[in-house]
């Protein structure tokens, strides 16, 4: 697969597979409504979504996956792009985790009720216990703006599942961030560091932090994301350049009711603008050989 330049790239977004809405059929025809080329499907610790799609619909699609990793302040996630998606040992660790999640899911439940007194269904309960992938705090999210607990899932997270997750040690989910370059360098594929404001370091420790996960093959960073501001887009190109990392970037979509305002291909309020990234030129030339 050969792509070429100046096409309407979307690197990050998830299906109904982790805590996005939509099937992986409907997010790659709402992709192409939005005139994406080249997308990638990055669900949470999960590859079913990928193995579930029937079609491209004419688009580039790359292999992706969003690993959860753990630590002590703020969220880390690293993107895997480009891997075999039929390596035993991936495979293996994500049918682990898929396990863990349900166990969450159970303790975030039971501080709810605990806590705040709030109940629900053993029907919905199920409904999310029984859904196609890994389960997480978006999906209780969703459950609360359903029983009118909440009016968005912002304020769900807000008012009630940051504090549970907290108290019930789910901060701390997830594996060590070597493991998770491990993963996806063994199944042949490019680990690119998600997200990099949403780990609230300043920026002296944002660099030590990117020279640990570079010592542990990180090949690139996320540059272009929906939520991040002009000013920290300048600076991780910067970092990009300085340790010479792989661009990549993506609007993190997940569905309307999760996150309303991010658009496929746009992002927030059409700030997401990408035209080439040196990720697709990486993945060009491997495809070359």
């Amino acid at each position: 697969m050969q792509i070429e330049k100046d096409y309407k790239i979307d690197m990050h977004m998830h299906t109904i597979y982790s805590d996005g809405e939509l099937t992986p059929e409907k997010l790659i025809k709402r992709a192409k409504k939005n005139n994406v080329n080249v997308l990638s499907i990055t669900d949470h610790d999960t590859i079913m979504g990928l193995k579930n799609i029937t079609s491209n619909y004419g688009i580039n699609i790359i292999n992706g996956i969003e690993m959860t990793a753990k630590v002590d302040k703020g969220r880390m996630h690293i993107l895997g792009y480009d891997f075999d998606i039929d390596n035993q040992k991936l495979n293996n660790k994500l049918k682990e985790l898929r396990t863990k999640s349900y166990y969450a899911i159970f303790a975030l439940l039971d501080i709810l009720k605990k806590d705040y007194n709030i109940v629900f269904d053993y029907d919905d309960i199920k409904e999310i216990l029984n859904s196609k992938g890994n389960v997480g705090r978006p999906h209780i999210a969703r459950l609360m703006i359903k029983y009118g607990i909440v009016e968005n899932v912002e304020e769900a997270f807000n008012k009630y599942l940051k504090k549970a997750n907290k108290k019930i040690g789910l901060s701390k989910k997830g594996l060590h961030y070597g493991e998770c370059i491990s993963l996806i360098k063994e199944a042949n594929g490019i680990a690119v560091l998600a997200h990099p404001n949403q780990l609230y370091l300043e920026d002296d420790e944002l660099e030590k932090t990117l020279k640990k996960l570079i010592n542990c093959g990180l090949d690139g960073i996320e540059v272009y994301h929906s939520k991040h501001t002009k000013e920290e887009s300048e600076y991780y190109l910067y970092l990009a350049s300085k340790y010479n990392l792989l661009i990549s970037g993506g609007s993190d979509f997940h569905g309307d009711i999760t996150k309303p305002d991010i658009e496929v291909g746009s992002g927030y309020k059409n700030n997401l603008k990408i035209k080439q990234l040196s990720l697709l030129d990486r993945i060009n030339e491997r495809n070359k050989k």
